[in-house]
């Protein structure tokens, strides 16, 4: 699905459709671009928040959507994507719970 969606943004940056949104996101660039990355990310989070599962689901696509306009925009493949996960897999983490803090 990701390959899906990713292949489609790139095929839109290269064969421009008028008036479609992708072209649009393209045309007011990485910032425009990034701003809809956030904002669906946070309606994500809102959705599962409320535990709506049939919200969740579609504000996950919006983000995976724009995450796939993100990357072609940037020039990340998912090949490069997929080399970090696989790096990563089995490590385990160094993240730490922080101190909590007393004195103010």
């Amino acid at each position: 699905m990701l390959e899906t969606l990713y292949k489609e943004a790139q095929d839109r940056k290269a064969n421009p459709k008028e008036g479609a949104y992708t072209n649009y996101l393209y045309n007011k660039g990485l910032d425009k671009i990034l701003k809809k990355v956030g904002e669906e990310a946070t309606e994500v989070v809102i959705a599962a928040k409320n535990a709506d599962k049939d919200e969740i689901a579609n504000e996950t696509a919006d983000v995976l959507y724009h995450l796939a306009v993100m990357l072609v925009e940037t020039g990340v493949t998912l090949d490069d994507v997929e080399t970090v996960l696989q790096a990563r897999q089995g490590k385990q983490s160094n993240i730490h719970d922080r101190a909590e803090i007393t004195d103010y």
